[in-house]
Parts: structure tokens; C-alpha cells; sequence
């Protein structure tokens, strides 16, 4: 079952398709979304059921008004007048899920103890290209934990190559054999 996020996601999909609008409706989103993951302050007025809701619309007018196309701030009207503002971070996060499945983009996470240099990377990324049909956008994640070598996920397929996880599986054989 669709949840009201993901539903809401595909309708504002659906329209910024039929209006030619979707590459510039999801850069206004992606700043959307950024703008509020990086102010707490307006996040929690989001969330706030105290917040009459026309005071939350003219907040974020004045806020994203004259930075994004008029198809995203009523979008953004829409949802604050459907009382759904305390979930716009999820809405936004899933219309970028729904656009990357439109677009055939996937998304592969590398992490590595100190971080890969651009050789590396390059070597990572035309690996995964060559495994996948579509775009490929290649973030990089920094775990110390991971000792050395790199762990590669791509959806729910992971590729192991850390030092990590071989010490790891070295420990559980030697178990073993202790055992029996």
C-alpha cells in the first residue's frame, strides 16, 4: 500500500511530467529540502501542530517564493493547507526516489576508512556502470571502522572489501574450528 508520501510524491510527478516541468520542479525541491534539513528552527514549525497553518504558508512564501517556479510553491500550499507540512521532508525525499526510478538513476554508496582517491573512485564507478543499465551517481561515506578497503552498495546488493569484515570472517573460522 502506497503511503501518503509516496502518493502525494507521484502526483506532483505526474503534473511536473505533463508540464514539461519535472527536471525544474525537482531542483526546486532538492533546495526545499536542503533549506530544511539545515535549519532545525524550521523543521520544528513544520512539525508543529501549535503553528496555525497560515502562519506556516507565509513563512515559507517569504522563505521560497521568489527561489522556486510557481507549480513547486503551490505544491508547497497544497500541502500545508492539507495539514501533511509535518511530512514534507518525507514527501520531498520520495518524489527523489520516484525521480531516480523515472530517470533510471541509481544510486551506489562507497565507504572507505579515509576516504577513495579519484583514480579509485573512477575505477568504482565505471565497475558499477558496466553492472548497471541507466545513470549512476556515486556518493562517498568516510567510517573509520571499516579499517581499510571499501564496502560498495548499490539498492539491497552489497560488496564487502573491507579489512573490517575480513578480520571479521577470520574470527568467526577460528571460532569455529575451536569449537570442533
Amino acid at each position: 500500500m502506497a503511503t501518503a508520501d509516496n502518493r502525494y510524491a507521484k502526483s506532483l510527478m505526474d503534473l511536473t511530467i505533463e508540464a514539461g516541468q519535472l527536471d525544474a520542479v525537482r531542483k526546486d525541491l532538492k533546495l526545499m529540502l536542503s533549506t530544511i534539513e539545515q535549519n532545525h528552527e524550521l523543521a520544528l514549525l513544520l512539525e508543529s501542530p501549535i503553528v496555525k497553518k497560515d502562519k506556516k504558508i507565509s513563512v515559507l512564501t517569504a522563505i521560497f517564493e521568489k527561489k522556486i517556479s510557481k507549480v513547486s510553491m503551490s505544491f508547497l500550499t497544497l500541502i500545508t493547507n492539507k495539514n501533511r507540512e509535518a511530512q514534507l521532508v518525507a514527501i520531498l525525499k520520495a518524489f527523489e526516489e520516484q525521480y531516480k526510478t523515472h530517470n533510471n538513476i541509481f544510486t551506489a554508496v562507497v565507504t572507505s576508512a579515509k576516504g577513495l582517491d579519484q583514480k579509485t573512485k573512477d575505477k568504482v564507478l565505471e565497475l558499477v556502470k558496466s553492472q548497471m543499465k541507466g545513470e549512476v551517481e556515486l556518493i562517498e561515506k568516510i567510517d573509520a571502522g571499516t579499517i581499510g578497503g571499501f564496502v560498495l552498495r548499490i539498492g539491497d546488493k552489497q560488496i564487502d572489501r573491507s579489512v573490517a569484515s575480513d578480520l571479521h570472517n577470520l574470527k568467526k573460522k577460528l571460532t569455529n574450528k575451536a569449537l570442533n
